[in-house]
C-alpha cells in the first residue's frame, strides 16, 4: 500500500509519530510536508498536496493532520475522487472505510492524543470497503461531486 502524508505546523509532530505505525504495517509512504514543525504554514496546501496524490492515483491512500483534522478534511474534499473522513476514535476509522471507502484519513493533533492517532491508523489501513450497499451510497457520493463541479 501507497501513502501519501501531510500535516501544517500543528499536525508535523503527531505526522512524525505515525511514520513508525506506516513502516511497522509495511506501507510505501511519502511525506509531502511540511518538513518544519516550527514554522507557520497554511493547512489548505498540505491537503490539497494529499489529495491530489491520491486522487491522480500515483498513491493508494493519505493521512493529513492539523490542529483539528477539520481544515484539512474540508480542503481536501474540495479535490474529485477524494473521500476524506476526519476520525477521532478507531470505531469511525474502521467505518470510513468498511461504509465510505475514505480515500484520506485526516485527524487532529490538538484532539486526540499519539497512542489514540496510532491505533485510528492501525485500524484504517487494515479495514477494507465492504461494497455491496455501500457502493451505491459512494456512488451517490461521486454524482453530487459531478453535479457541482468539483475539481
Amino acid at each position: 500500500m501507497k501513502i501519501v502524508l501531510g500535516a501544517d505546523h500543528a499536525g508535523y509532530d503527531l505526522k512524525e509519530e505515525l511514520k513508525s505505525i506506516l513502516q511497522q504495517e509495511g506501507a510505501e509512504f511519502l511525506d509531502v510536508g511540511t518538513l518544519n514543525g516550527e514554522e507557520s504554514v497554511d493547512y489548505p496546501d498540505y491537503a490539497e498536496a494529499v489529495a491530489r496524490k491520491v486522487a491522480s492515483g500515483e498513491f493508494d491512500r493519505g493521512v493529513i493532520v492539523c490542529g483539528t483534522g477539520i481544515g484539512v478534511a474540508i480542503a481536501a474534499n474540495k479535490v474529485k475522487g477524494i473521500r476524506a473522513a476526519n476520525c477521532d476514535n478507531p470505531v469511525s476509522a474502521r467505518f470510513s472505510r468498511e461504509h465510505n471507502d475514505a480515500n484520506v484519513l485526516t485527524m487532529g493533533s490538538r484532539i486526540i492524543g499519539s497512542e489514540v492517532a496510532k491505533e485510528i491508523l492501525r485500524v484504517w489501513l487494515k479495514a477494507q470497503f465492504e461494497g455491496g450497499r455501500h457502493a451505491g451510497r459512494v456512488d451517490k457520493i461521486s454524482k453530487i461531486e459531478e453535479r457541482s463541479g468539483v475539481s
